[in-house]
């Protein structure tokens, strides 16, 4: 293969390096309230363009039977907000022995009570040919879902409670969520024909979008001067945020691929993606509304700035591993019917 050939094929894997690097360089064009406004152009604008794309790719028959594949809902959402804060509560017994900053390990318990990303999730497991329906729906429904259960798992594990705007927050996520879904569905009914002749590279734009939102998460995490701390707790916190990562992804894909679990490989792939991935769309503003007036806040927040770009980052780095795993199952499976 040549050069020109690997770049084309690597060319997400650059993109992410490239856009890293853009953020270290210029980290002030994509911080909120910079030239490229974030605040409104992620937030909303590139969301609901995700949703929107994904609303007009996928099949709406899809889309249907993803709604009653319960036992992965059921699954995905019980991993993520009963059985990943309990782990990471047990974890952090131990770890309060240690010298880590004590403010960063209360941020990684709010870490854990995060609902899943409503992009990040849905992206990957679309670059991977995932069960993309069943990662839409999952993504969407836990936000919704994190509304209410996060402050209480807050409240539960930090002892910190306080009244969540979830009037604004549920009518922000319906409009950057639902609608753009809804209006992709019905875009497609009309261009269905011409959508399956031309096959718009859908996974490209997705792909391309994710890489503004690495950007924009990294120029916050680089201009951050809370960042800087105590080098060994962050180093420390660093290692431990990718060790979850990778053993929570480790374990859901070791469940969903056993024998008799009923999940598919496509199934397996939104499984892995959506039961370990958290939100920092939603996530910061509901920290800064349960938190508000601690002074250590800055510190708690710390964990999630990290966690979100390295979720990004390992999962990006992954998808080419996942797609010939999933793709080889496929092939099995086709083998012995």
């Amino acid at each position: 293969m040549g050069l020109l050939a690997r770049l084309r094929k690597e060319w997400f894997i650059i993109g992410i390096v490239l856009v890293i690097l853009s953020a270290k360089l210029l980290p002030g064009v994509g911080v909120k309230g910079g030239p490229l406004r974030p605040e409104v152009t992620i937030t909303y604008i590139a969301v609901s363009l995700i949703f929107f794309n994904s609303g007009l790719s996928l099949k709406t028959e899809e889309l249907r039977n993803a709604l009653f594949h319960v036992r992965l809902h059921f699954f995905v959402q019980s991993f993520t907000l009963v059985f990943f804060p309990l782990v990471v509560w047990l974890l952090l017994q131990v770890l309060a022995l240690t010298a880590i900053d004590q403010w960063l390990l209360k941020g990684l318990q709010t870490v854990s009570c995060m609902p899943p990303p409503v992009s990040s999730a849905v992206i990957l497991t679309k670059a991977v040919g995932g069960n993309e329906a069943a990662a839409i729906f999952n993504s969407a429904f836990g936000s919704f879902l994190g509304i209410v259960v996060t402050p209480l798992l807050l409240l539960l594990f930090l002892g910190s409670s306080s009244s969540v705007p979830f009037t604004s927050i549920f009518s922000q996520l319906f409009m950057t969520v639902v609608v753009p879904l809804i209006l992709g569905q019905v875009c497609r009914g009309f261009l269905k024909e011409s959508l399956e002749r031309r096959k718009p590279p859908f996974g490209a734009i997705s792909s391309a979008v994710l890489l503004m939102i690495i950007y924009t998460t990294f120029c916050d995490t680089f201009s951050n001067p809370n960042i800087e701390l105590d080098p060994t707790s962050l180093l420390l916190v660093v290692i431990i945020i990718f060790s979850i990562q990778v053993s929570f992804m480790l374990l859901t894909f070791a469940f969903s691929t056993r024998s008799g679990s009923g999940f598919s490989p496509a199934d397996t792939v939104a499984i892995i993606f959506c039961s370990t991935h958290k939100s920092l769309t939603l996530g910061i503003p509901m920290l800064k509304i349960v938190f508000e007036g601690y002074q250590h806040l800055s510190l708690i927040s710390v964990p999630l700035l990290i966690y979100h770009p390295a979720q990004i980052l390992l999962g990006s780095v992954l998808v080419p591993t996942i797609r010939s795993w999933m793709t080889s199952r496929q092939k099995t499976s086709l083998l012995l019917r």
